[in-house]
């Protein structure tokens, strides 16, 4: 994600519709769209800078 990859903040990407177990975690977390970005246990759905700042604040990953 460009995002995460301009701060330089490490991520894994996982696609749904090739990875099977990443879809079953998908639906595991209750969750059926995409894009999720999961943040020391916080599922955020879509792209929402503000909230995803703040969780990487929680996490010790500052933006």
């Amino acid at each position: 994600m460009e995002y995460l990859s301009r701060r330089r903040i490490p991520f894994s990407e996982k696609n749904v519709r090739t990875d099977a177990q990443a879809l079953q975690e998908l639906i595991q977390m209750g969750l059926n769209a995409t894009p999720v970005i999961v943040v020391d246990g916080e599922a955020i759905v879509g792209f929402d800078q503000a909230r995803l700042d703040a969780a990487l604040a929680r996490a010790g990953a500052a933006p």
